[in-house]
């Protein structure tokens, strides 16, 4: 089982687990995160979604899509990896590398919106905004996440959120996606050997 950061995780412990979003809710809360970009852009016609992977990389290819079939045009979608960027490299394990894609026509004057599975302390977007800064120069930069579960230790907040989810630092969040775990669903528990 993988954290919101992509890295491995001892995994919640099933007794205590819940989920707080399944399938039809992840599918709602993409739903309005489209139309809520789309509605704060005007259209989303020079905005760029670049996911973090793992999961954030999956969320913005499902949002592009949503985008597109709201509107009728492709909106860009790449990933952005922030593994170099991390300011817990020498504290964590390695971690592996994930590509970071960057859509035609790059990010330079752009909107680009960041897009992750949890939003939590704020250190792993803080390292996409470090890692964007390499790549150009955004005319703006949004953030959209699936869950925010609080307890920022940066001065970072999300404008576009699926579900807000007031946490204890105990607990633990695990986004599935389809894609990477064979379902849809947002868990809360506490994880094993808590």
């Amino acid at each position: 089982m993988t954290t919101q950061s992509g890295a491995r995780s001892a995994g919640l412990d099933p007794a205590a687990a819940r989920a707080v979003l399944d399938g039809p809710a992840v599918d709602r809360a993409l739903t309005r995160i489209a139309h809520e970009i789309l509605e704060r852009t005007g259209g989303a016609e020079d905005a760029v979604l670049l996911g973090i992977p793992t999961r954030g990389a999956v969320l913005g290819r499902r949002l592009g899509e949503l985008i597109s079939r709201f509107e009728g045009h492709a909106v860009p979608v790449g990933s952005l990896d922030v593994t170099m960027y991390r300011d817990d490299l020498r504290l964590k394990p390695a971690r592996p590398l994930r590509r970071t894609e960057i859509p035609t026509g790059g990010v330079d004057g752009r909107l680009v919106i960041l897009v992750d599975d949890v939003l939590f302390s704020g250190r792993t977007v803080r390292a996409a905004l470090d890692a964007l800064g390499d790549l150009g120069r955004p005319r703006a930069i949004q953030l959209a996440v699936l869950v925010d579960r609080g307890h920022r230790q940066l001065p970072i907040r999300a404008d576009y959120v699926g579900k807000n989810l007031p946490t204890s630092m105990r607990e633990a969040v695990e986004v599935h996606l389809s894609e990477t775990d064979g379902r849809d669903c947002v868990l809360l528990g506490i994880k094993a050997g808590a």
